[in-house]
């Protein structure tokens, strides 16, 4: 039997503790390579851990609810075509050798204890977020018997201020806003995990955490709201409990943050896109073989509307921003993130340097994101380093609406069901195709005067796109 390779989780964009939510191999299966072995479902997507060659599986190491990381054992897999080397013997050291032949002993040499740098480590480890060994037992001098293992607990070790957890916990500390000196560990040693920082959270968005007020850095919690009412609807008449999808947990509890977090204003505004749809449809018509083809993508208004928001970031750069506690960064690039309905919730993939790109380019871009976010296939880096996102319910209907402000940016923009309307020219009222934009900003950043400008600005150039070649 050729011997046996390992299988495991190669990098999934900086998640950690990822949970297993379908095992597709058992032993016996024979696998090409690429094919999945496990199904994990991160925040907001689910993707496969594939196989990194084919062969038959062995021993299936994940089961159903593990929680997986970067290079955690999937699988071990005997690799086809392979025939197994004999496995030779480790060569003894030469002085062993030479003692063993001899008939000589080598006694052993005692190493003194070194209890402070011992302690030390160990810190160094917990802030770096390694996994702690368990201390080994130091013997005393002139006693033959060793001191019993020693448990390790974080409050003793660790200085009073610095928190025991992971630097994945620690980002996702950083992203809600969470101050991990505030949240209670519940795992080994009082280490913080990642339920815990999520707990703390659902805990203050509903009350249950005491505290002061927000801040575009600190806690997030002590919003001093009332208790969330909890009410028996089943004797108000037939219900059905349906457990909320992971998405839904995590992007309800982000929404949650984000409008409680940041003030929002939204300003709303109308463009008339009457030669900009005459435009799309004839580039449609032209490319029709091409479309057809899959050369380029199909033209819908969101790629016009993204080609127009990047000339517009260009023009009011503090639009394409984050806070970061007393800074404000401006970025110099430019990936506009767009909202995705999908069966298992709303995901927002990500069109990476929209500036540097066409408007086809960014349809056939656009429309391959969509269809791997319907299909959950979304990598962690595709909805990752957005500047600016869209919503468009035009597809759907509606006149105007509030989108929520996607942290750690400062604006999103909204968009409503285009409609035909009577539009005063100056002379006399011809019926006009008008798109509803609904705008809304983080009024810390953006004052209404520069949200009102840049809902101009974007308004004319979807009337005129040659406006953006300026």
């Amino acid at each position: 039997m050729a011997e046996l390779k390992e299988a495991r989780v190669p990098d999934i964009g900086g998640y950690d503790d990822v949970p297993v939510i379908e095992v597709l191999v058992k032993p016996g299966d024979v696998v090409a390579k690429d094919q999945g072995l496990v199904t994990l479902e991160s925040d907001k997507a689910t993707m496969e851990v594939p196989a990194p060659f084919a062969g038959t599986i062995k021993e299936v190491k994940a089961k159903l609810g593990d929680s997986l990381s970067e290079g955690s054992l999937v699988a071990l897999i005997e690799p086809a075509g392979e025939v197994a080397a004999p496995r030779a013997e480790p060569e003894a050291p030469a002085k062993e050798k030479a003692a063993s032949e001899t008939g000589a002993k080598v006694a052993p040499v005692e190493v003194p204890a070194q209890p402070d740098r011992l302690a030390a480590d160990s810190i160094a480890e917990v802030e770096s977020g390694a996994p702690v060994p368990a201390l080994a037992p130091v013997a005393e001098p002139g006693d033959p018997s060793s001191r019993p293992p020693l448990r390790f607990e974080a409050d003793a070790v660790l200085p009073g201020k610095v928190p025991y957890a992971s630097p994945a916990v620690r980002l996702l500390a950083r992203e809600l806003g969470v101050d991990l000196a505030q949240v209670a560990g519940t795992q080994r040693g009082g280490r913080i995990g990642k339920d815990d920082v999520q707990k703390y959270v659902k805990a203050a968005l509903s009350g249950g955490v005491a505290g002061g007020t927000s801040s575009p850095t600190g806690s997030g919690g002590g919003l001093n709201l009332i208790p969330w009412p909890k009410v028996d609807f089943a004797k108000f008449g037939e219900i059905e409990a349906r457990p909320l999808s992971r998405i839904q947990k995590i992007s309800g509890a982000n929404l949650a943050r984000n409008w409680a977090m940041i003030p929002h204003v939204t300003q709303h505004d109308d463009a008339d896109i009457t030669e900009l749809e005459a435009l799309r449809v004839a580039l449609n018509e032209e490319n029709a073989k091409a479309i057809a083809a899959g050369k380029v993508g199909k033209l819908t208004m969101l790629a016009f509307l993204i080609k127009a928001s990047v000339a517009a970031l260009k023009k009011y750069p503090n639009f394409n921003a984050s806070l970061d506690g007393d800074n404000l960064v401006l970025k110099k690039y430019c990936n506009i993130g767009f909202a995705a309905d999908t069966p298992n919730g709303l995901v927002v993939p990500v069109l990476r340097d929209a500036d540097q790109k066409g408007v086809l380019e960014i349809a056939k871009e656009m429309g391959e994101l969509a269809a791997l976010a319907r299909d959950g296939k979304l990598k962690p880096e595709q909805m990752q380093g957005g500047c600016f996102t869209i919503s468009s319910l035009g597809g759907i209907g509606g006149t105007a609406f509030t989108p929520i402000i996607n942290a750690p940016e400062v604006a999103i923009l909204g968009v409503s069901k285009s409609e035909t309307k009577p539009v005063w020219n100056g002379e006399k009222f011809k019926p006009r195709l008008v798109l509803p934009l609904s705008l809304s900003y983080d009024h810390r950043v953006i004052d209404g005067a520069a949200a009102a400008r840049f809902t101009d600005y974007l308004a004319k150039l979807l009337g005129d796109m040659r406006r953006a070649m300026l």
